[in-house]
């Protein structure tokens, strides 16, 4: 009841939002990682879309975009949590799920230079002042424009599926496949990897390669100790290899940097199909029952199918993304995943999940995944529109006796596209326990606020 209250509490503050007689109209779907089509400045115009020109054809250029994601949640906490040692089995909270600042530019023809910093899940247990990091920070020589550029720094550039580097303002729920990022914050810094990379599309292939060192575990908050689960090695890394590779059937998609966008909302015809891998020798290790150590490769294979097209006269659109994903993190790994946490404690030792929202996203097994969203036409109410959305995350993982089913049920409210957004959302999370039975589920609503300056 609580949840029904908070649900209807949010929608009416966003009725509240709508603005009266706007002459605003939506905007194209780009975001912060959408990759959109460069225009070329009239003749000694050199500041325009945000973007400062470096020549008078406008294919030189420096440009800055912004973005900003704040969420407010009620949601059902696990079995256990604490706050500062205090018990709470639910709560309210309020914080910043993302904030960035991306600055890039075309410096000449074959020269690229991309940057990205900002701020991930600040809430109100949060370290203060706690500053910006940086996400990207990549140079790049195209060989051939279209066919072949080659970089190096701490890229986005990755392995395994589309959404493995999503492009965070511009998807259709609120909140990517987050399963997909592998190795997220664990060897490298959220999503992104020390690496030396290649991209290109021959035709309609798209393709890109990457090799990346990964970073030390010893600096990030997984288990350090060996056990008889899988857990990663501590020991010096050997090289981390990723690739993802797809055939783009219908109008193509920019690769200019690494962020996949997660709708176009009915602005192109989008269909591709792909397929990705990211492999590394001796990533994990676990005692056997002799007490030895044993050292294991990582291995992730994937195939993935996206279309996004409009499908109206009057601005409908229709936008689906399935995946399959094999992981293999060595003998009965897991991890949980609980984005922008509002615990920091668990007084319960027989749960899995860890305390606040935490649910056990990653591990050894098999992952099928599928979002799906229906954007209604163009000035539905008023100057706006709705785009309602599911997805759901099915996992058979070996750590887990009954398989783990996560779902993610919500729409959108398209104030200006993608540019000013409302979205309220239900998910539904399972609880095991350390021995891996299914004991509970628990539920959450989440309401995010979207500004893009893009």
């Amino acid at each position: 009841m609580k949840l029904l209250k908070f649900t209807v509490a949010l929608f009416g503050l966003g009725l509240s939002l709508v603005p009266q007689n706007s002459q605003a109209q939506e905007k194209p779907a780009t975001s912060l990682t959408t990759n959109p089509v460069e225009q070329a400045p009239a003749k000694h115009e050199f500041w325009k879309d945000r973007k400062v020109y470096l020549n008078e054809d406008g294919s030189n250029y420096l440009k800055f975009t912004m973005l900003s994601q704040v969420w407010v949640r009620n949601q059902e906490y696990n079995p256990g949590t604490t706050i500062f040692d205090t018990p709470k089995s639910s709560g309210t909270d309020i914080g910043i799920r993302r904030f960035r600042i991306q600055m890039y530019g075309q410096l000449t023809d074959k020269v690229f230079i991309y940057s990205q910093i900002g701020e991930n899940n600040y809430n109100n247990i949060s370290d203060r002042k706690q500053g910006f990091f940086i996400h990207d920070a990549t140079g790049e020589y195209a060989l051939d424009k279209e066919k072949l550029s080659l970089g190096a720094g701490l890229s986005g550039w990755t392995g395994l599926s589309r959404f493995s580097s999503s492009g965070v303002g511009s998807l259709m729920g609120i909140d990517g496949p987050l399963f997909l990022e592998t190795t997220n914050d664990v060897s490298d810094q959220f999503v992104r990897k020390l690496s030396v990379y290649a991209k290109g599309k021959l035709g309609k292939f798209d393709y890109r390669i990457a090799v990346a060192q990964p970073m030390a575990i010893q600096k990030s908050t997984a288990t350090l100790a060996v056990g008889s689960n899988s857990s990663f090695s501590t020991r010096p890394p050997e090289a981390q290899y990723n690739g993802y590779f797809q055939y783009q059937f219908k109008d193509q998609e920019s690769n200019l940097i690494p962020y996949s966008a997660g709708t176009y909302l009915g602005k192109k015809t989008v269909f591709n199909v792909g397929a990705g891998i990211i492999y590394q020798k001796d990533a994990m290790w676990h005692k056997n029952v002799a007490n030895d150590t044993i050292t294991s490769d990582m291995l992730h294979l994937a195939a993935d199918v996206f279309y996004d097209a409009p499908i109206g006269t009057k601005g409908e659109a229709v936008s689906f993304y399935g995946n399959f994903t094999h992981y293999d993190f060595g003998h009965n790994y897991i991890r949980n995943s609980a984005p922008m946490n509002p615990a920091n404690g668990n007084n319960n030792a027989t749960v899995l999940n860890g305390g606040g929202n935490g649910y056990p996203a990653y591990g050894t097994g098999n992952v099928l995944y599928a979002q799906v969203g229906y954007k209604f036409k163009e000035n539905l109410i008023g100057k706006t529109t709705l785009m309602p959305y599911a997805a759901i995350q099915h996992a058979h993982y070996e750590r887990l006796n009954e398989d783990m089913n996560f779902y993610d049920v919500g729409v959108n409210w398209l104030l200006a596209g993608q540019t000013s957004k409302l979205t309220v959302s239900y998910q539904n999370r399972p609880i095991y326990n350390t021995a891996g039975d299914l004991t509970d589920h628990k539920g959450a609503v989440v309401a995010q606020y979207q500004v893009s300056f893009n």
